[in-house]
């Protein structure tokens, strides 16, 4: 069958439906040659959606088209990886516009428009320090295995596997039970039963083939193809632990912008701890970067965290618990107001160069896992030592100098540093001090 063609008005001539350049030596696309094509109302719907992407939508769909020339080679790669039908390249432009930053107003993020749950589900990470919805990879390689499995369910339809990737597969399949059952699935079925669903949902196959057809001749509908700002190759690599952007920036040789750029699934400036996590960094850098962040110390890997303010927090509690200072913190938070913390909101808490800022807690905590017996038995008190247990507010110069120590004797008999957390509770034996004092 040849390629439908469909009259557009306000253009000279018709436009013709055809596979993407790289699907030329393959089999006809599956969802642009489907017969239903052919139907005069699928022609209407499909010449409304085009004339909106050409003259409401002109504004944006330039910026949708260089955002797609980013991340299109990756996603042809992985449809053709998989057998997939090379025209949902075209999807994210209906879904985002190819915005990995993309979010709608209903929760789903990323080009491929992923709700939290149904990314979990699918396996995508969905933290407050990451969010592979917003990851191009990760993203696509999710949304490409659950819309083969709802071609698959939805008996090699790729219309109701589309209709469902929007709508819903649940809602999708009590339709079909509802108002065709025992029919079997195709492409004709999602046409007849449109009107039963949803209204975004009802018009999805003719926006993606209008999309289609301007995207793959943008000229034609008068949007200038600039070649001059074509998008940097990036590589991607692997980043075992906590690392800051502007760590691994350096170890790239490229800007913390630049960076930061390539990598919107990094939501707090820095890789979850713990647990190994896919980079871009620009095309080439691989093996510059893996030497450089090889001779990277891991306590200097991160140059920051952050933290939520919680209930009844204020900066000096916060510095204090991380071993840094007040004015420190107020530097590296301008827009923040000390005097108005608001709950939930984040504070960037600078670490030092060691580290040590950000380790406190850690270890206040095991100092606390030991005075309760739940660690190693902390050492006997020397003699001529008492213990004074840690009150609200307390800190360890204030400590020693209520009590007339030596506020280095009392930290090396506890085995502290001057950047330690002390919190309610804590036991602190005091070197020298009379009992009762």
């Amino acid at each position: 069958m040849p390629p439908l063609e469909v009259p557009i008005l306000g253009a000279e001539g018709g436009v013709v439906l055809t596979p993407p350049p790289r699907a030329a030596s393959s089999a006809r696309d599956p969802i642009l040659g489907t017969p239903l094509a052919e139907h005069p109302d699928v022609v209407r719907r499909l010449h409304y959606w085009i004339l909106r992407w050409q003259v409401e939508w002109s504004e944006f769909f330039p910026s949708y088209l260089a955002r797609m020339e980013r991340h299109v080679s990756l996603v042809d790669s992985l449809l053709a990886e998989r057998g997939m039908p090379l025209s949902l390249r075209y999807l994210p432009i209906v879904e985002s516009g190819y915005n990995p930053r993309a979010a709608s107003g209903a929760g789903a993020v990323g080009i491929w428009q992923f709700m939290r749950g149904t990314a979990r589900f699918r396996g995508l990470r969905v933290t407050p320090i990451l969010d592979e919805r917003r990851d191009p990879l990760r993203s696509t390689e999710a949304a490409l295995d659950y819309l083969a499995e709802l071609n698959e369910r939805f008996g090699g339809s790729w219309f109701l596997a589309l209709a469902a990737y929007n709508g819903g597969p649940a809602r999708v399949r009590r339709i079909l039970r509802r108002h065709a059952p025992g029919v079997e699935p195709s492409d004709s079925l999602y046409w007849a039963l449109r009107d039963e669903l949803p209204a975004e949902t009802r018009d999805f196959v003719p926006k993606l083939l209008a999309a289609s057809v301007v995207a793959s001749d943008p000229e034609r509908f008068g949007f200038a193809v600039d070649g001059s700002d074509r998008p940097r190759a990036a590589e991607r690599v692997k980043v075992p632990d906590a690392t800051s952007l502007d760590v691994l920036a350096r170890a790239a040789g490229v800007s913390p912008e630049e960076l930061e750029a390539l990598n919107p699934h990094l939501l707090r400036g820095y890789t979850p701890p713990g647990v190994e996590t896919g980079v871009w960094i620009p095309a080439g850098a691989g093996e510059r970067f893996r030497e450089n962040y090889r001779e990277i110390p891991p306590e200097e890997r991160l140059t920051y965290v952050n933290h939520r303010i919680r209930p009844g927090e204020t900066l000096s509690h916060v510095a204090l618990r991380y071993g840094v200072g007040v004015s420190e913190l107020r530097a590296a938070n301008p827009r923040t107001d000390p005097r108005r913390l608001v709950v939930g909101r984040w504070l960037v808490v600078p670490r030092s160069p060691s580290g040590r800022g950000a380790s406190a807690p850690v270890r206040a905590a095991a100092s606390r896992r030991e005075s309760e017996g739940e660690g190693d038995r902390a050492p006997a008190p020397e003699e001529g030592a008492v213990v004074y247990r840690v009150r609200h507010g307390d800190t360890v110069s204030g400590i020693a100098q209520r009590h007339g120590v030596d506020t280095e004797a009392l930290l090396r008999l506890n085995g502290l540093e001057r950047n330690s957390v002390i919190r309610p509770g804590d036991q602190i034996r005091l070197p020298g001090a009379q009992p009762g004092s």
